[in-house]
């Protein structure tokens, strides 16, 4: 049998979860999973919401529309856009990677720019999709280099992963204008943006300014809802939109329709935003202890966050994935997000701190004795 060989690799995060599963099981000790990148202080409350679903219905039980159910849509446009985009130029995604992937395989640029440190999985979709990519260090490299991006794209995470870095919301938007005006495409990839904040965020709105900008999000961080697998993605050029629902429907044959509904009932309903407001200020206040913590106890690797500490569900350690093992606590090496080599990749590993800080508090104890 011959098979086409991408060159992707089979996710490493994956991998190390499966390792710390199997070594947990023959010690029977416990393990702090830290290399997940999932919200793992409360799951979401939803006992108020299920009732809301009607599961004999015809919207649960047939094939949802293509791009998505238009209750769905029209939340999106409202809680994300404030109603001033429309329902045409939203579609409702299998999270956020299978967004990311549908995206490159529907834009034709020469190469896609992606930051310094970036999400691992950037880079496997692009080899599924023979799709050249390089890094820019900073906006100021953008700048200073934009003939090599015109007429390509670029991915901005904000906040970023896996540093968990927030960059200012007024640079971010002097950026995408500067690119938008050299004729490239922004995607605009912020996942963990909604944890932090409410639905008085402008952001978006202000996005949408912007015709060559893309935007991809997910339900996984904002609303803890990874397993049910769904996103969206936003565009304003219509020649893009036509071409992404044709992929979107050979690709997926429309979203999980349950998961739909539920994500709107979340967003729209009284009961559904008391349960998404009581997860955010749970979550977000774990988070925020254990990067005080980090920050007391000197673990944090100060060196990327000389500007601002971090707010992301994730963080860099100066710790290796090694000594964080010995302690019985997951990480992932920084050497997997970044084309770097040197030490500062060597002697660090990325964390998730969305986990509830006693715990968390436990574990580093015992490393710090």
């Amino acid at each position: 049998m011959r098979i086409k060989k991408s060159g992707a690799k089979y996710s490493a995060i994956v991998g190390i979860g499966e390792q710390l599963k199997k070594m947990s099981s023959e010690t029977g000790r416990e393990f702090l999973y830290l290399n997940r990148g999932i919200n793992a202080v409360v799951n979401i409350n939803l006992t108020n919401v299920i009732p809301l679903i009607d599961f004999n219905s015809n919207a649960l039980q047939v094939y949802p529309a293509n791009s998505g159910i238009i209750g769905l849509k029209k939340a999106i446009n409202s809680v994300y856009f404030h109603n001033n985009s429309g329902t045409e130029n939203i579609f409702i995604t299998n999270g956020g990677m299978n967004a990311l992937d549908l995206i490159i395989r529907t834009i034709n640029v020469e190469k896609i720019f992606i930051a310094e440190y970036f999400w691992g999985a950037y880079i496997n979709i692009m080899k599924i999709n023979n799709t050249p990519f390089s890094t820019y260090f900073n906006f100021d490299y953008i700048k200073q280099n934009i003939e090599q991006l015109k007429n390509n794209a670029i991915i901005i995470c904000d906040p970023n992963n896996p540093l968990g870095t927030k960059i200012d919301d007024n640079e971010l938007i002097d950026i995408v204008n500067f690119l938008n005006k050299n004729n490239v495409t922004i995607i605009w990839d912020s996942p963990y943006r909604r944890l932090f904040l409410d639905n008085s965020d402008m952001l978006y709105s202000e996005l949408l300014a912007f015709e060559n900008v893309i935007i991809t999000d997910s339900f996984s961080k904002s609303l803890g809802l990874s397993g049910q697998r769904i996103g969206f993605v936003h565009s304003l050029n219509k020649e893009f939109n036509e071409q992404f629902n044709i992929n979107l429907l050979y690709n997926t044959n429309g979203i999980n329709a349950f998961s739909q509904l539920l994500v709107e009932r979340l967003l729209q309903t009284e009961e559904g935003k008391k349960a998404t407001t009581d997860f955010k200020q749970t979550t977000v206040e774990h988070i925020s202890k254990n990067i005080n913590y980090l920050i007391e106890n000197g673990i944090i690797a100060s060196e990327f966050y000389t500007n601002a500490k971090p707010i992301g569900i994730f963080v860099i350690v100066n710790k290796n994935y090694q000594q964080l093992l010995d302690a019985k606590i997951g990480s992932v090496p920084l050497s997997f997000f970044t084309l770097k080599n040197d030490k500062s990749v060597e002697n660090n590993a990325r964390i998730c701190v969305s986990v509830n800080h006693d715990k968390f508090k436990r574990f580093f104890s015992e490393l710090l004795n």
